[in-house]
């Protein structure tokens, strides 16, 4: 089984520069169709409520009912770019999602200019207490300098899965010593952290450059240090397309990473997050 950690879907394009399909570049139908291109299983689609988009959970709730056996949805809730970013009362907003999207994930954008305090604060606490009643996976898309204070969060919450986006925020780009990521593999030391083999993209000093050979060295040392159990690969779907097509995506971690061997692969390829989906949500 393949299950991609990483995609979006959208009724409009949402980014700049503006593009000739704009109605249909985004829609989960090119999803499913590239989907079955590439034989992947099942996804998790990480809502983003940004331009032209205010509804975005309710299509991709709309999405995950047309093909149930496809599709999961990690809603979005309190991101960046929402006027409710940290404000109060995030705790019951969350709740409420949960309870109307029948939620197992949600995804948190936080800013990167974020100096992380909310996030230890009172408020910071209810609402991943929320989520750890609730049996939620958090999607996080993380700047790498707060990897410190997910940390303590994670040590706060040891039952709620942390599911960092994009290679945990890594970029090949970063001078040794490479401080950024050594604080990335830090956080292997707690077990319900894990990171999104996703992003090539966006890590790479080239964002065309498939297969990012300048990449690798991240992947091997998040391998290395979480080991295969807590790495989920992710497409970045369809905003990959600037740089890549959706197989490649895969390919990039199934052909390119050889260094992993194939019963690894298959565990970073689906398996982990298959078995994280089904142990999760609200019991009744």
């Amino acid at each position: 089984m393949i299950v991609d950690s990483h995609c979006h879907a959208w009724r409009y394009w949402p980014y700049q520069p503006p593009v000739p399909d704009p109605t249909s570049r985004g829609l989960v139908e090119q999803l499913i169709f590239e989907m079955d291109q590439a034989g992947v299983d099942q996804a998790t689609i990480v809502c983003a409520r940004i331009d032209h988009n205010p509804d975005n959970n309710d299509y991709v709730a709309d999405c995950v009912r047309r093909f149930p056996e496809r599709l999961h949805q990690f809603a979005d809730v309190d991101c960046e770019w929402t006027p409710t970013y940290q404000a109060p009362g995030a705790a019951d907003r969350l709740a409420r999602a949960i309870d109307q999207y029948h939620l197992k994930g949600f995804t948190h954008y936080v800013k990167r200019e974020d100096d992380g305090a909310w996030y230890l604060s009172d408020e910071g606490r209810a609402f991943f207490e929320v989520a750890a009643r609730h049996r939620q996976i958090v999607s996080l898309a993380l700047p790498p300098h707060l990897q410190p204070v997910l940390r303590q969060v994670a040590e706060r919450f040891p039952s709620v899965p942390f599911l960092c986006h994009h290679l945990a925020g890594a970029r090949a780009t970063e001078e040794p010593p490479r401080p950024l990521l050594q604080g990335i593999l830090a956080s292997a030391q707690l077990p319900n952290i894990y990171v999104k083999v996703s992003g090539f993209h966006y890590a790479s000093a080239v964002a065309w450059g498939y297969p990012y050979p300048d990449c690798l060295p991240i992947v091997k040392a998040l391998y290395e240090h979480f080991g295969p159990e807590r790495l989920c690969w992710g497409s970045d779907y369809p905003v990959v397309r600037r740089a890549m097509i959706y197989r490649q995506a895969l390919e990039v971690f199934r052909t390119h990473c050889d260094f992993i061997p194939p019963n690894h692969q298959r565990l970073i390829l689906g398996e982990n997050l298959a078995r994280l989906l089904a142990d999760r949500g609200t019991r009744s």
